[in-house]
């Protein structure tokens, strides 16, 4: 085991895997053939809601939202308010980026500590075995630990404005969640830590893999912060989410903005909304980019279920825990960090 200041053994760049012409993946990039990905032949797709609807046909929208949170911890928003050419540049900035020469990007080469930068694995576990992708990890807020990538030059401004945008649809959700969770409507929003709410982007690069079967962009977790604003690639499927013992692949609604609940989200509704386990997979003829943009509780906040959800027939399931602490087990194991937090939940 490493420890959250070094990687335990040397980082390699999966595009230079990828683009080395071998049609054979490295060892440790294979999974155990139970996490290898399925055929998927379902048409099921998660809910798509449109925000507009909050003017004209307000109580039926809010249900909607209230189901998506409950039934799925997935849902597609339209109609979000964020202009479809900034939607569109956000994502493929980012794809310049990915397609910088290798010394620019090394630059940005980053450590388990705080994972800001560019990088290429998660978790400090020796011998783990690896995901097929590259990411950039962004801190928003606080901007003082913001680390912007010099190129493409106007990188920072799209961002800048995206993340405005972002930060909007976030307060908006929270005072809704809240709404129909039958609390006062600022309730998530002081809960967050009011102004002081934590942002981050994950900005996500999966080369094509000659093996995609054997392995995945990204492993089954649940997302450990508060909610995820996730916009992804309309062109390559990727998103598989789990419902009902079953992986469902996310089909991306033409400038849509994909809305997932996390971790923090349920703890705070005591289990009544949903965190749900989700997974990436990867493409034997296409890269594929996505951004996952990270709305979070304020770090030193004691997150625990809101005391107004919890009774004698629904007990708190979860002990008081800040995001930062929850968020060190996750560094420390990587995406199966949760597996590790969930073994701490009150007994019944």
């Amino acid at each position: 085991m490493g420890s959250l200041g070094d990687w335990p053994e040397p980082v390699v760049c999966v595009q230079s895997l990828s683009e080395s012409g071998d049609l054979v993946i490295p060892d440790q990039y294979v999974k155990p053939p139970l996490e290898r990905p399925s055929l998927c032949f379902t048409d099921i797709n998660i809910p798509v809601i449109d925000l507009a609807g909050l003017v004209t046909s307000r109580e039926t929208t809010m249900k909607q939202i209230s189901e998506a949170c409950r039934e799925w911890g997935f849902f597609q928003l339209v109609n979000h308010g964020v202009r479809a050419e900034l939607v569109d540049g956000a994502r493929e900035i980012w794809r310049e980026f990915f397609h910088e020469p290798m010394e620019v990007k090394q630059k940005y080469a980053n450590s388990p500590k705080t994972y800001e930068g560019f990088g290429s694995r998660l978790g400090v576990e020796k011998g783990a075995i690896l995901d097929w992708n590259d990411y950039y990890y962004l801190n928003y807020l606080s901007l003082s630990h913001t680390n912007w990538p010099s190129q493409p030059p106007s990188l920072r401004e799209v961002m800048e404005e995206y993340s405005n945008e972002i930060l909007r649809l976030g307060a908006v959700l929270l005072k809704i969640f809240s709404i129909n969770l039958g609390l006062k409507e600022d309730h998530l929003h002081n809960a967050f830590g009011g102004r002081d709410v934590g942002a981050c982007l994950r900005a996500n690069f999966y080369p094509k893999c000659p093996q995609p079967d054997l392995t995945l962009g990204l492993s089954s977790h649940s997302d450990p912060g508060g909610m995820t604003f996730l916009l992804p690639d309309e062109q390559v499927c990727g998103l598989q989410i789990r419902k009902n013992n079953q992986w469902i692949t996310v089909k991306p609604t033409h400038h849509a903005i994909i809305v997932n609940i996390g971790d923090q989200l349920q703890v705070l509704s005591n289990t009544i909304y949903k965190s749900v386990e989700h997974r990436v997979i990867v493409n034997p003829d296409k890269e594929r980019v996505s951004l996952a943009y990270f709305y979070n509780p304020k770090n030193n906040l004691l997150i625990q279920p809101i005391s107004e959800l919890v009774t004698s027939e629904t007990p708190a399931l979860y002990p008081p825990m800040t995001f930062d602490e929850y968020r060190r087990f996750i560094r420390t194991k990587g995406p199966h960090g949760k597996l590790q937090v969930e073994s701490l939940k009150s007994p019944r």
